[in-house]
């Protein structure tokens, strides 16, 4: 198994961060690489996504808890690099509370060489963070 982990500030507040990045169907709010993502099954517990540039990934929410801002969530079908992918987005409080940490990581069995699927999963993961930076003023 491969694994992923990287986190980065962002200058609010947690729970404000979270408003915006907790929702299963919220990533096309802050991820600029998601256009769209569209709830399915009776729970809602499925997310289909629409990739900028075409391509869509199917994800199914495998845990949530928003009192302590985090989601687990797994691939169910998509044209990355890996299979049987696990992710966990968190979100934390700095001490002071002015700002907050938000961290993405992962798990997975490569499909190409693992290097090749690593960089592919953080190139992912450092959009996000580089646009909640934009977003934020970081």
């Amino acid at each position: 198994m491969s694994k992923v982990r990287m986190s980065t500030e962002i200058p609010v507040p947690a729970d404000q961060l979270w408003s915006l990045i907790g929702g299963f169907n919220a990533l096309p709010d802050w991820h600029p690489a998601v256009e769209k993502s569209e709830l399915q099954g009776e729970q809602g517990t499925v997310r289909k996504l629409t990739l900028a540039g075409g391509g869509q990934l199917v994800e199914r929410l495998v845990s949530a808890n928003d009192k302590e801002r985090v989601y687990t969530y797994e691939i169910v079908n998509g044209p990355l690099p890996v299979m049987n992918y696990k992710a966990t987005i968190k979100v934390s409080e700095n001490e002071d509370g002015s700002s907050s940490i938000v961290e993405w990581s992962s798990e997975f069995e490569p499909v190409a060489i693992e290097t090749d699927a690593v960089k592919a999963i953080q190139g992912i993961y450092q959009t996000g963070f580089e646009n909640l930076r934009k977003i934020f003023g970081g």
